[in-house]
């Protein structure tokens, strides 16, 4: 049977969250396009990673409503939303330093596929018939030369290559990815910047990034966020010559 689905896969109305009187984020109504790359962008201290951690229901908003797939998670609980295909990279890896970049997906495939039960006493033989789906979601980060090497040993570039690939694991529909690009050098961002760019021909993004070069160069739409609010929405072209914008980030010390 056909599912009739909108274009939007994710929607917030009036998303909010006070802090004893602190307003972090503040009425939110956030519209992110199904395959799409939607940036969230903002000075310090705008309430990017609050709202990502309202997305994820790592936080519980004080008022408002977030919708994903046409399903209402406003009050599913962390694991749940991510069963539901909202998967959060970065923050929450399943990176192991002493495992190898092989066990490291096998291991986020395993939870995937058996849910919260780790039976980290399996035989290799039981693990092994991951074995195929892992190698390929490390050559989809670029890591399979690097598939008998321990997670530890990695370079930050590529550790960060496989937190995502362990991401990917989890299947996600819509990936939140919080700062992907920070403390890396210009060769990793361009490497991560074009991974992400594959990703998103078969998955719903949306990130915090502070790189406004891979903003520009990603992103179909961006929202800029200011003390909580938003301030803008639009292509970058249009975010990227609005007074208020321009006015936000010179006022937080940006370029």
């Amino acid at each position: 049977m056909s599912e009739t689905r909108s274009d939007d896969i994710l929607t917030t109305r009036g998303l909010t969250i006070d802090f004893n009187g602190y307003v972090a984020v503040n009425n939110v109504d956030l519209s992110v396009r199904r395959g799409s790359i939607h940036a969230l962008i903002g000075p310090n201290g705008a309430g990017k990673t609050t709202c990502f951690n309202l997305l994820t229901r790592f936080l519980k908003p004080t008022s408002g409503t977030i919708e994903f797939n046409g399903q209402d998670v406003t009050k599913k609980p962390p694991a749940d939303v991510a069963r539901c295909g909202l998967v959060r990279s970065f923050q929450i890896s399943a990176v192991f330093p002493e495992l190898t970049a092989l066990e490291n997906v096998r291991i986020a495939l395993q939870r995937r596929k058996r849910g919260d039960s780790f039976d980290f006493w399996r035989s290799d033989r039981s693990l092994n018939a991951y074995n195929e789906e892992a190698y390929g979601l490390l050559a989809s980060v670029d890591l399979t030369d690097l598939a008998s090497t321990r997670a530890g040993e990695l370079s930050y570039g590529r550790k960060r290559s496989l937190e995502l690939a362990t991401t990917l694991a989890l299947d996600p529909e819509l990936l939140l990815l919080d700062e992907p690009m920070a403390g890396m050098g210009h060769e990793d961002v361009d490497r991560i910047e074009q991974l992400i760019r594959t990703i998103s021909k078969t998955r719903t993004i949306l990130m915090v990034e502070h790189n406004l070069s891979v903003v520009a160069s990603l992103s179909d739409r961006i929202t800029v966020l200011a003390r909580g609010a938003i301030l803008a929405e639009g292509d970058y072209a249009a975010v990227s010559k609005d007074p208020r914008v321009i006015e936000a980030y010179i006022g937080a010390g940006h370029a």
